[in-house]
């Protein structure tokens, strides 16, 4: 906040002075900023599906925080995931279309496809594989045949139905993108960046603080999820996820605004990726908890856990997300309404 500040004072006393003088920082950018993101029908759908699965996961700890779940029935949290994921798809569908059209798109009903299936198809066919290899090795984690018919008639009959609802309200909703500044006619040449701004070393600095504000709960959860102990302190847990969520934004805000102060006006997809980033350090720390700290072994064990962990820490990935971009714009459309 003191450097945004500073740069504030600056910019009011670059007004004042001559206007031949040579223009940097974020505020020259102004003209871009606000310029749509590339392939803006698959940043829709993945700020839908975020959306989706954060609204998912606050209604699942209000559910803890209530006592809804005990310690001898995760059947109950399964139960849970699957209903309510179906009962919020018309949040993808709605948020999703509702940007896709305030981007000025035009293909929406392709860009609803795309929000339906990118969450739910990578869960499906992970789950498809294996359940298989439950089935082959005649175990019990191998979900019934009427238990995955019921499944595919929520999926038909409710999740659905609620997702082009939800599209068709957002199509309709008729709102405009609010930009502060006129975009112009030809976008701003990037200057060269040195290697630590680019995406992949933004990412890895941008995910590392989030992640390591989880680390220490992350054991107990992967002891219990995958373990034998149980865990019953979710009003913990739950504050630990306000954290993670706070410092998500703050992390990803500060990642935007020093892109921006090099002249970097590509901010809409590295926001979303910074935001998402703790995703990955999640599974590679399975990593490290499957060598390290599991007594797991075998190629059913070792595959349900890096599949299942995978579409896990994929969900966290949108959501996560979705936080960090919605902070972002939030501060982008602040500090240039200000310089108006």
């Amino acid at each position: 906040m003191r450097v945004l500040k500073n740069d504030f004072v600056k910019y009011a006393h670059d007004e004042e002075s001559a206007d031949d003088q040579e223009e940097t920082g974020w505020k020259y950018i102004h003209g871009d900023v606000f310029r749509y993101p590339k392939h803006k029908s698959l940043f829709s759908a993945a700020l839908g599906s975020g959306t989706q699965l954060f609204t998912l996961t606050s209604f699942i700890f209000i559910l803890a925080l209530v006592g809804v779940f005990y310690p001898y029935n995760r059947g109950a949290l399964f139960t849970a995931l699957v209903v309510i994921y179906a009962l919020t798809s018309g949040i993808a569908g709605y948020t999703a279309a509702c940007f896709y059209c305030q981007l000025e798109g035009t293909n929406w009903v392709r860009n609803l496809l795309l929000t339906g299936s990118l969450f739910c198809g990578p869960l499906f066919v992970t789950f498809c594989f294996l359940n298989t290899v439950a089935i082959a090795y005649k175990a019990t984690a191998a979900l019934p045949f009427g238990t995955i018919v019921i499944i595919f008639l929520i999926w038909a009959l409710v999740t659905s139905p609620l997702l082009i609802l939800g599209g068709i309200a957002g199509k309709n909703t008729k709102a405009e993108f609010q930009a502060p500044c006129r975009t112009t006619k030809y976008p701003r040449e990037i200057p060269p960046l040195p290697w630590y701004r680019q995406t992949l070393p933004q990412m890895a600095m941008a995910g590392f603080l989030p992640f390591s504000a989880i680390y220490i709960e992350l054991y107990y959860i992967f002891s219990s999820v995958w373990g034998h102990r149980i865990y019953t302190i979710y009003s913990i847990l739950f504050i630990v996820f306000i954290i993670l969520l706070i410092v998500t934004a703050f992390v990803t805000v500060a990642m935007t605004y020093f892109q921006l102060a090099a002249e970097d006006h590509e901010w809409w997809w590295r926001s979303f990726l910074c935001g998402g980033s703790t995703g990955l350090f999640i599974y590679a720390y399975c990593l490290y908890y499957y060598n390290a700290r599991s007594d797991m072994s075998g190629f059913m064990q070792t595959s349900f856990f890096f599949g299942y962990m995978a579409c896990i820490c994929y969900g966290f990935f949108l959501m996560l997300g979705a936080i960090g971009f919605r902070a972002s714009l939030f501060f982008v459309r602040h500090i240039y309404r200000s310089i108006k």
